[in-house]
């Protein structure tokens, strides 16, 4: 069975209007910029925000007075609202996305909430290696009692204790 010339014509159409849109697609997603680095994703129910890194050394160790510092820096902006915020609920589920690079060095996220008090907080995930994602947990187990539940994420070796990279999220208790 062979083609007749009418569908070869109409497939070389769809190629061509097909390439063309590709193109465009191409040209605009250079012409867009250069993507945010070391992004991380904070992700609750089906909402998502991502966030570069709020302490970062281009990839060395962040000495530990810069990250005293920069965890004041981030208290401050908490207050004025300045950190990617997301509304819970205690029935939606919290996950952490980092990217690939530095989650091979290792990482962890937890915040100042919820009934476990380890680290200082509830975990999200402690000492992933490889794995970009930290999966999801309940919303009640991460939440504090406050308006607000602060979430820290960490690129850090757990051999060395060097941090790599921290980001800052907020998640806005809701009651329904």
């Amino acid at each position: 069975m062979s083609l007749s010339t009418r569908a070869i014509a109409g497939i070389a159409g769809v190629v061509v209007v097909g390439a063309a849109s590709l193109g465009t697609g191409i040209y605009w997603a250079h012409d867009a910029g250069e993507p945010r680095e070391n992004v991380a994703t904070m992700v609750v129910g089906t909402s998502s925000t991502t966030a570069a890194p709020f302490c970062y050394n281009d990839g060395k160790p962040i000495a530990r007075e810069a990250l005293n510092a920069c965890s004041e820096a981030a208290e401050a902006a908490g207050k004025k609202d300045e950190l990617p915020l997301l509304d819970v609920r205690a029935s939606d589920q919290v996950g952490i996305g980092v990217p690939k690079d530095l989650a091979k060095k290792g990482w962890f996220a937890y915040t100042d909430g919820g009934s476990s008090q380890s680290q200082g907080g509830a975990p999200i995930i402690g000492n992933a290696r490889g794995t970009t994602f930290s999966g999801t947990v309940a919303g009640h187990t991460v939440m504090s009692s406050t308006d607000k539940t602060s979430v820290t994420v960490a690129a850090s070796d757990p051999e060395t204790n060097d941090v790599y990279a921290v980001w800052f999220f907020e998640l806005k208790n809701k009651t329904s």
